[in-house]
């Protein structure tokens, strides 16, 4: 003869691990997005340095600002 735990007692166990379950597929899920996420990351600085190095060969070596689009020389120190 088995013995059974109690059906309540059995239900507890059923909920806490459906509950981690749910969690660990969530994790899953948030893990591609992440992934996702850092191949657009990647893709937008690759544009970026584009842009850079379009806007080098225009202007030469400046710094933009980037909230009004003025531009300022950079000076070359004594290591560059």
């Amino acid at each position: 003869m088995s013995k059974k735990i109690k059906k309540e007692e059995l239900k507890s166990i059923q909920d806490k691990v459906q509950a981690i379950n749910n969690v660990q597929m969530q994790i899953g899920g948030l893990e591609v997005q992440k992934s996702i996420a850092i191949e657009k990351l990647k893709a937008f600085q690759q544009e970026l340095n584009v842009v850079q190095k379009t806007l080098e060969d225009k202007y030469g070596k400046v710094s933009v600002n980037i909230t009004d689009g003025t531009i300022k020389e950079i000076e070359d120190g004594p290591l560059n």
